[in-house]
């Protein structure tokens, strides 16, 4: 059995010659960033979001990322009508529930995605991973103000509960299934510092679920790959503004040599 590591570079020289289409029905704030993001590790984004085309055009892709970052009644609609294609076409579908916790709309519409479609992957920070199980939790914006560590437990009962895989982004990412769990060490404070981040981690994982069937493998080994993006971007960048043109390009020149000597994983994997 391939080592997690060995895995993740296999992957990643997967998706860069497989160059997989990902739908993205996204937040305005960081639909270019994660475009460019996606292509420079080489994927190829699509953002699309018109209720009279998503079932159409979700049906080329290999994976359908769905992120509530800046949610409308039509969106909310247009995401539920194409993961509902993406659950009948055995597509991957990765939610990011940004800001659950914050508002009554974007609770219930994370919880209508997860109830009328088959979610693969859940990726949010820690209050928001526990905000989906306690809706009498509270969030400070879209920030987290609980650990990773709180949220570890829940989400495993979560994982199991919906039968997906959950990943809450942090200092130390945790990924879980409910059986399995792998944290992630691989990271940069910076990363904190520049709006997209966390939405481009959710397509990060989007193209690697669209090379590997194991929810959990692909999940750890797209944090561990975009958090070593983020660890060389903080080698040549000292500011959020350069750190984020630096973060596109470590995604472009990470090898898979390089992610299979650089990705820092602990766990049952």
């Amino acid at each position: 059995m391939l080592k997690l590591s060995e895995k993740a570079a296999q992957n990643l020289a997967a998706l860069r010659e497989k160059k997989p289409l990902i739908h993205n029905i996204t937040n305005f704030v960081a639909m270019n960033y994660t475009a460019n993001a996606l292509l420079a590790m080489g994927a190829s984004p699509m953002m699309a979001h018109a209720e009279n085309e998503v079932e159409e055009l979700v049906s080329y892709a290999s994976a359908l990322v769905l992120n509530i970052g800046t949610p409308s009644e039509g969106r909310i609609a247009s995401m539920i009508l194409a993961g509902k294609k993406a659950t009948e076409l055995n597509t991957p579908i990765i939610l990011d529930p940004v800001g659950a916790g914050v508002g009554l709309f974007r609770m219930s519409s994370a919880v209508r995605i997860i109830d009328q479609t088959r979610v693969s992957v859940i990726r949010g920070n820690a209050s928001e991973i526990l905000s989906l199980r306690r809706n009498d939790l509270k969030t400070k914006g879209m920030d987290a103000i609980h650990t990773v560590d709180e949220a570890a437990e829940i989400a495993g009962i979560l994982a199991s509960e919906i039968q997906a895989t959950l990943a809450i982004t942090g200092p130390m990412d945790l990924v879980t299934d409910g059986e399995r769990t792998i944290r992630v060490a691989n990271g940069h404070p910076l990363m904190g510092y520049v709006t997209g981040t966390g939405c481009v981690s959710t397509a990060t994982i989007g193209a690697f679920l669209a090379v590997d069937d194991d929810r959990v493998s692909a999940t750890a080994a797209a944090l561990a790959f975009f958090g070593l993006a983020g660890e060389k971007a903080g080698e040549k960048a000292a500011a959020p503004g350069s750190f984020k043109s630096a973060l596109i390009d470590a995604l472009y020149t990470i090898t898979p040599a390089d992610l299979a000597m650089g990705a820092r994983f602990e766990g049952n994997h």
